[in-house]
């Protein structure tokens, strides 16, 4: 990392963790720009994630999500990503974050995801039984997120006090 002042922060987790908050939080501290991936995702197919999923499935998505990944990491100037919540799925995806970042997992509990994202229809994975869903899709990532330089429990923490903690930790690694 010391080698790297210009390497983007990263941030990973599941989804409702708060890493779109945070990131434009943390950007607005640091002077940089916040990129979320799945708005590059967006922007780039045309449709909304959830369409994505109806009309060309989730492989398609997870490559669409890798591709952009991939464009957002090479740029230059300092950034702040947020990923989707499934990035971290790909080996490649983790590589390329690890290459080009300084990796921040935003943790937090079930209870609290579900309390979080149970109202947002956009998010195709947790269709019908949210809490259901929230809890396998944990148990099946439970691991995935393992590779983060650091992680941040956000359960206590405001979203202003999460990007604090990620600015210490990342000026800590310079």
């Amino acid at each position: 990392m010391k080698d790297n002042l210009q390497s983007h922060i990263v941030l990973i987790g599941f989804m409702g963790t708060g890493k779109s908050t945070v990131s434009q939080l943390l950007a607005e501290r640091l002077g940089c720009e916040a990129v979320d991936v799945d708005a590059v995702i967006i922007d780039r197919a045309g449709m909304p994630i959830p369409e994505i999923f109806a009309t060309k499935g989730e492989a398609a998505f997870r490559e669409a999500e890798t591709e952009a990944l991939s464009e957002v990491l090479g740029r230059e100037r300092l950034q702040v990503i947020a990923t989707g919540g499934g990035a971290v799925l790909a080996q490649q995806n983790r590589e390329l974050m690890l290459k080009f970042g300084f990796v921040v997992n935003l943790y937090a509990s079930a209870d609290l995801i579900v309390s979080r994202v149970s109202q947002d229809t956009s998010r195709p994975l947790l269709q019908g039984d949210v809490r259901g869903r929230v809890y396998k899709l944990l148990e099946d990532r439970k691991h995935a997120y393992d590779f983060a330089h650091c992680t941040i429990d956000t359960e206590q923490l405001t979203p202003s006090e999460v990007a604090d903690a990620i600015a210490t930790e990342w000026r800590l690694q310079r």
